[in-house]
């Protein structure tokens, strides 16, 4: 048999494990309820890391795996993996959405949805775990951020402000998993490694979280829920809210996560901050970087921001 999503039959993981459900132990009905509620973190789940998520042990989900017609555990992972890449597959979006909404109210639809996302982060997002993070942040000897795909522009906001108040930020940024833990070889307990990543999540941000945690730095996930395999090896979890129905995802929720933790840590950094601004403005004028009009513009706009945030 290969190893694609479907089998010979034609069905898919889950409806293999609906159809034999009646059929299976107790341990194998926990392994499979398991899977069916968490089949997105699942798929990257080492057969005892599974076990353990279901309160099974390493063998029963091996055996589970050849239980379902597999021939082991490796292609049972790769179907299940394959199963998460076609329910996320752009036309099934695309014809979802389609079906709901009216090219009219596309924009409140979406706009309502994206407002929707960030009240319930609101209500879900620990407190303690903000102020977790921006004390890791704070006292990192090194900072490293991870985000790819259509997590790459939120890694690159956070680094570009993160660097107004660290001096150490690191973008890990490639297409090549061996490259990016090259980037990653002088990690170490000092430091904090950042992981953004939401469905689909991406295997190569996992293993660099992976990798950081071996090494004993600290890590943080940006992530949509405890759920996620992000959490796997974090040490502070921020989950903010992204599912949509579209071609695209919500990033509207993450991006006010990423904002707060920059303006909370500019509030620990006030001075470092007004002096970088400084600076800037001294570059910027010394080499004409911008007209005059822009420059004040710029000017009164920031230090407005420094002031508010000093009272």
């Amino acid at each position: 048999m290969g190893s694609s999503m479907i089998s010979d039959s034609g069905q898919t993981v889950k409806e293999k494990i609906n159809a034999m459900m009646g059929s299976f132990s107790k341990g194998q009905r926990r392994l499979a309820e398991y899977i069916l509620e968490n089949y997105d973190t699942a798929a990257f789940l080492t057969a005892a890391k599974l076990g353990k998520k279901a309160g099974v042990s390493e063998s029963t989900a091996v055996r589970f795996a050849m239980l379902l017609g597999y021939e082991g555990y490796p292609e049972f992972q790769e179907a299940m993996a394959a199963f998460v890449q076609r329910r996320l597959g752009s036309v099934e979006r695309i014809e979802a959405a389609a079906g709901d909404i009216e090219q009219s109210k596309v924009l409140a639809y979406v706009l309502g949805a994206d407002i929707e996302k960030i009240r319930l982060t609101m209500e879900t997002i620990e407190p303690d775990a903000f102020e977790l993070a921006v004390d890791m942040l704070n006292a990192a000897e090194h900072v490293y951020i991870v985000g790819v795909r259509s997590c790459a522009p939120l890694a690159e906001f956070l680094g570009f402000y993160l660097r107004m108040v660290h001096d150490n930020v690191r973008m890990v940024t490639t297409n090549s998993a061996s490259e990016m833990f090259e980037q990653m070889l002088s990690v170490s307990e000092r430091d904090v490694v950042v992981g953004i990543s939401f469905p689909r999540y991406s295997m190569r941000t996992l293993k660099c979280m992976e990798y950081a945690n071996n090494k004993s730095a600290e890590v943080i996930a940006i992530t949509d829920s405890r759920n996620s395999p992000m959490s796997l090896y974090s040490s502070c979890n921020l989950l903010a809210r992204s599912d949509m129905t579209s071609i695209v995802d919500s990033l509207v929720a993450p991006m006010s996560v990423i904002n707060a933790l920059i303006v909370a840590l500019c509030m620990k950094n006030k001075e470092r901050v007004a002096g970088q601004l400084e600076e800037l403005n001294r570059v910027w004028n010394d080499y004409q970087v911008y007209n005059n009009d822009e420059i004040n513009q710029l000017d009164e706009d920031l230090f407005a921001s420094l002031r508010r945030i000093e009272t």
